[in-house]
């Protein structure tokens, strides 16, 4: 009795051993900048710390963490940064920007202990980044044809813009990536593709290229403005979701053969919107347009809908936040066919709290889509999951958001706060939106294994 006692102690003993010995790690007595923190630093933060790109100042050699050292601590232990507002525990997505307990544990060491640079002749090599892209070399840059000025009078500014170009031939394209020249203002653009036969417009380079939204009221008006027909009045071909910009976002690059467009010799690059923020001093803005080249012809065209503003089905209730109030809405939408999810992109403005996506699966399965526990809207991000996900018909997908509209919140624009709304499609920062927006494919057997992941 007293052995088959010692053995049942013996093996619980063994277990929490092993238990242990899988969920604890070792922290290093010294940790230094070659062996530790420089790879933590490579692969979350030099993407956007280096030149010409959203971070305010450069994460690329030791001198630039260990002059920051207490920053990096601070913004890093508090999780302020990386910037990735997906909760990693709900779902997954590619480029997933997560440190992990023992990542913070040791950039935090390294800074008590004083920012020890340890062997510099082992760190190791930054990653190398093509100049102004996120994506790469692109094969085509094309900028707006004007350096725009932005008034310092502190008020939005809301534009309909014609970017054209002319190249040799029709090519097929695979992507194309807003770079935003001034990164402070330009709070988002909405890109569209105008397609020109070549004999229907002589010269594509000539006429208007910029509309200020508010002073035309007639759409027809506006684009007869802004020179977007033919010669003979009528117009060309328009692509709708060439690409989008808002603040953080990369554009998903696919596998070959998935989504794309094709550019014909003559076009334009239609900003259906580009807004700017306010600014307190004049200033200007040249955005531009990389554009990647496809391999071969797209054979399976993107498709998209989204819930709430402008979407298949309304926010429930109507998007009205009295003040002194936190209110959730939603929105849930049944799907009439299979899709395969790529991407999804939640969408709110300032009042913006929190963040919910579910699928419930015919099945009575609930799929987790996304979930942001604390909205940050200088962080919008199309989040593009590492396999195509599976959703069949009939799958109802659900979508809710958090408004916070009390003195509490930040970011609220008004002070004492105001009634915040969703006014006939404003996109202006001060009234709301709240969108859900999903992009996918008609399903194929099979989608649920073709990997997203960029290679």
């Amino acid at each position: 009795m007293i052995q088959k006692r010692y053995s049942i102690l013996l093996i619980i003993f063994s277990n929490i051993l092993f238990f242990n010995s899988c969920t604890t790690h070792k922290t290093p007595e010294k940790v230094t900048y070659s062996e530790h923190i420089a790879p933590i630093i490579y692969k979350n933060c030099t993407t956007c710390h280096r030149a010409g790109e959203a971070g305010g100042f450069n994460l690329i050699s030791y001198q630039d963490a260990s002059s920051r050292g207490a920053l990096l601590k601070y913004v890093t232990t508090s999780r302020f940064m990386p910037p990735w507002p997906a909760d990693a525990t709900y779902s997954h997505f590619i480029d997933e920007k997560v440190l992990t307990h023992e990542e913070i544990d040791l950039i935090a060491r390294w800074v008590d202990q004083g920012c020890a640079i340890g062997d510099s002749t082992n760190i190791p090599a930054p990653p190398v980044f093509p100049k102004g892209s996120q994506l790469g070399k692109p094969d085509l840059v094309i900028k707006l044809r004007d350096v725009y000025s932005i008034k310092g009078n502190g008020k939005d500014n809301f534009l309909l813009m014609r970017v054209p170009y002319q190249i040799p031939k029709d090519t097929f394209v695979s992507v194309v990536e807003v770079v935003p020249d001034n990164r402070k203002l330009v709070h988002h653009v909405n890109a569209q593709l105008l397609s020109y036969d070549f004999d229907k417009r002589k010269d594509v380079m000539k006429g208007n290229v910029v509309v200020d939204i508010p002073e035309v009221a007639n759409t027809l008006d506006a684009y007869k403005q802004l020179d977007l027909p033919n010669d003979d009045g009528t117009f060309p071909m328009l692509t709708f979701s060439l690409t989008n910009y808002l603040p953080g976002v990369t554009p998903p690059l696919y596998p070959e053969g998935i989504g794309g467009f094709q550019f014909t010799r003559k076009g334009a690059i239609f900003l259906k919107d580009i807004h700017y923020g306010p600014s307190r001093t004049d200033t200007t803005d040249q955005t531009a347009f990389n554009v990647f080249y496809a391999k071969q012809k797209p054979k399976r065209p993107l498709k998209e809908f989204q819930l709430g503003t402008f979407g298949v089905v309304p926010t429930v209730p109507p998007l009205v936040i009295p003040p002194d109030t936190v209110m959730t809405f939603h929105a849930d939408y049944t799907l009439p066919n299979d899709i395969s999810v790529l991407t999804v992109n939640p969408h709110m403005h300032l009042l913006g709290h929190k963040f919910l996506a579910y699928a419930l699966l015919p099945s009575g399965d609930t799929v987790h889509l996304i979930r942001i526990n604390k909205w940050d809207f200088r962080w919008q991000y199309f989040y593009t999951f590492k396999t195509m996900l599976h959703l069949p018909k009939g799958t109802v997908i659900h979508a809710q958001g958090v408004y916070d509209n009390t003195r509490h919140n930040p970011n609220n624009p008004f002070s004492p706060p105001q009634l915040v709304a969703e006014r006939e499609g404003s996109m202006r920062t001060s009234d709301e939106m709240f969108q859900f927006i999903v992009t996918y494919l008609p399903y194929k057997a099979g989608d649920e294994n073709i990997s997203l992941e960029r290679k």
